[in-house]
Parts: structure tokens; C-alpha cells; sequence
């Protein structure tokens, strides 16, 4: 693999992660119920449920490789510490205005309903990264030796994890506002509640300290080669338990216990094998890590696309929910996944070749957006 590519193997995943995740949406809004009952619905449903975890692993992953070196200068509250607090706020932003009810302040102020108000603070996967890479972002900052950091996320997984039971279990919403108790857990509606999905985000934050060593030693292979038998194990292991010593007990558990490492299993395997993939690659390019790259906007705008009402009045969702079979899913799939590759690949244009004018239109287009929302 070529030096300058000794990450893409990540970004890779994360890019196919996205695309994956429209054919997710389209199934979900679209697909008649009776395909929902065939054979093999439940393997396509696991594989779909993959998407999240990986999107989650590797936004963590990712951003603590990107605070490997640097962090005296995030304690100083500089630029780097103000361009990370942008990234995380733009996904909460992006996040929120996803869920809205109306595109319009005076409407949400008009029809307060608690049926509203759970939409809007629904905890979807952009606001469950931006939370846990805000953690990690000010865990770095406070904690002085890598090391150390690096011990932190391993714990936070681990009680993430034991705790998730008990913290399904209270309503959050008895002791604080509803836009702080939705991150943690299902009750009003979460999507993406902080126990236990924060743990695939702190997972990818703990597996960036065995990249980040065997990229120093050189020692890539013997890191990929650890992902996939590690991930077959907990894999294996996750399955065995669900389907063989499944018992009353273990059904009853929520979030269920074999829910992380079946999928954290599964997400490190097609790291690992992404790795092999790429390393016998040169100067590898796709458009891909484009969407990769273009997270943020191609996330945002497919479900605009999907769910938003721009057809008349009417969303695709409204026009054609539960009603289409696999060859109209697989066209409207194909449709948004080649507009998204094209928006992809357009925008890190700009920003590459443009950077001063892509600043300026992101800016403006918030802008305009919000006051279009404010006064509309």
C-alpha cells in the first residue's frame, strides 16, 4: 500500500458504510411487508444493521487518529481546538434539523405538542457521534499521557456496556429536559441512545491506539491480521450465544448483550480485510472515499431526499411508503447513491480547489436556511 494510503483502508469502510446506509432507508420506507417475510430478510437485516456500528467505529476511530499528535495545542483553546468544535457542532446541527417537524420556528411554536418535541430531540446517529466525539475531544484535552486516554475509553466501552440494562430502565425525562435525557436511552423514541451505541464511537477510539502503534512500527499486517481473527471470535461467539444458548434470561436483557460484539466483531473483520484490499493498492482512488470524506452532506441531504416533502408537498417516503418491491427499491436506490456520488465528489472538488469560496457558501447557505426557519 502506498504511504500517503495507509489510512483509506478506514475511510473505506466508512464510505461504503454510507452508501449501504441508503439502500437501508429505502428498505426500511419502502418495501412491501410481505418481502419483510422471506427467508432471507433476516440476513439482509443483519447486514443493514451493520451500517450504524460501522459509521459510529470509524468517526471515532478516525477522529482520535487525528488528534495523535497536536494535543498541546487543543489545550491551548487555539484554532485546532475551535476547527474540531466546528466539525462536532455541524453535526449536531446537521442532526437536529433533520428532525424538525416543521421547517418553520413560528409552526413549532404554534403546535408545541409532546409528540413534536420528542421528534425534534430524537438522538439519530449524528448527534450520538457529535456527543461522543465532544466526550473524547475534552477527555484528550484533561487527560495528559496517551496511555492513559486510551485506558479511559476502554473503561467508558466496558460501563457503557454493564450499565446499559439499568439505564433503559429510567425515564430520564422525570429529572431533566427531554433534548438531554433522549441520549440514553429508547423510552421517548431515540433512534441512536448514547448506552449502548456510544460504545461502538469510544471502540474506535481504543482501536486507533493499536493502529496508531502498528503504523509506527511498521506493522500493519500483524494489526489487520489481529482484526479479523479477534472480530471472527467475538462474531462467532455472539452468534453461539443468541441462537444456541439463547435462554429466557438473556431474552429479556435490553439493550441485549450480544448486540455489541456481534456487531463490533463483524465491523473489525471488514476493517481488517478493507486493509488487504488496499494494500495491494497504489495511489488508490474512488469516489467512495469521496462520500467518505463528504460524510456529513451526503448523510444530510439523502434523508432530505427521502423524507423530506419536496415533491409536491409530499415526501418519497409518503408517496410510496411500504408499496414498492425489490426492483423499485434497488432503482431508487441506485438513483440517490449516484446522486450522492456526484455531490460527493463535486463538493470535495470545491473545497479543495476552492476552499475560500466553499467556506463562503456553506456559510451562506445556513445562513439563508436558518433564516428562511426563523421567519417563515
Amino acid at each position: 500500500m502506498a504511504k500517503n494510503n495507509r489510512a483509506l483502508f478506514i475511510d473505506l469502510l466508512k464510505g461504503i458504510a454510507l452508501l449501504v446506509m441508503i439502500e437501508v432507508h429505502v428498505v426500511n420506507s419502502f418495501l412491501l411487508p410481505s418481502i419483510r417475510a422471506s427467508w432471507w430478510f433476516p440476513i439482509l437485516d443483519f447486514i443493514n444493521g451493520l451500517v450504524a456500528p460501522a459509521f459510529a467505529f470509524t468517526s471515532g476511530m478516525v477522529f482520535v487518529i487525528s488528534l495523535h499528535r497536536g494535543t498541546a495545542e487543543l489545550r491551548t483553546f487555539g484554532k485546532a481546538f475551535w476547527r474540531k468544535m466546528t466539525r462536532i457542532g455541524l453535526l449536531f446541527f446537521a442532526g437536529y434539523t433533520l428532525h424538525i417537524p416543521f421547517f418553520s420556528f413560528h409552526k413549532i411554536l404554534l403546535y408545541p405538542t409532546f409528540s413534536n418535541m420528542e421528534g425534534l430531540c430524537n438522538v439519530d446517529i449524528l448527534q450520538l457521534i457529535g456527543s461522543g466525539l465532544l466526550f473524547l475531544l475534552f477527555a484528550r484535552i484533561i487527560i495528559k499521557t496517551e496511555k492513559s486516554f486510551y485506558n479511559f475509553t476502554a473503561i467508558c466501552v466496558i460501563l457503557i456496556l454493564l450499565l446499559g440494562p439499568l439505564v433503559w430502565s429510567i425515564d430520564f425525562y422525570n429529572y431533566m429536559p427531554l433534548l438531554f435525557s433522549n441520549y440514553f436511552n429508547k423510552i421517548h423514541g431515540s433512534y441512536f441512545p448514547g448506552f449502548p451505541w456510544w460504545a461502538f464511537v469510544f471502540s474506535g477510539a481504543y482501536i486507533a491506539k493499536f493502529y496508531n502503534s502498528a503504523r509506527e512500527s511498521n506493522n500493519e499486517k500483524i494489526f489487520a491480521k489481529q482484526l479479523i481473527i479477534i472480530g471472527a471470535g467475538l462474531l462467532a461467539a455472539g452468534l453461539f450465544v443468541s441462537n444456541v444458548l439463547f435462554n429466557q434470561f438473556l431474552k429479556d436483557v435490553r439493550p441485549h448483550i450480544t448486540f455489541f460484539p456481534e456487531r463490533f466483531g463483524a465491523v473489525i473483520i471488514l476493517l481488517g480485510c478493507f486493509w488487504f484490499y488496499l494494500n495491494k493498492k497504489e495511489n488508490y482512488k474512488s469516489l467512495i472515499l469521496d462520500v467518505s470524506r463528504e460524510s456529513l452532506v451526503v448523510y444530510w441531504f439523502h434523508l432530505h431526499i427521502i423524507y423530506r416533502e419536496l415533491f409536491n408537498g409530499k415526501s418519497l417516503d409518503n408517496m410510496y411508503h411500504d408499496q414498492l418491491g425489490i426492483p423499485g427499491c434497488m432503482l431508487i436506490t441506485l438513483i440517490i447513491v449516484m446522486l450522492m456520488l456526484i455531490l460527493a465528489k463535486f463538493w470535495g472538488t470545491m473545497k479543495k480547489k476552492y476552499p475560500v469560496y466553499a467556506k463562503w457558501w456553506t456559510i451562506a447557505f445556513l445562513v439563508i436556511g436558518t433564516a428562511i426557519f426563523l421567519y417563515r
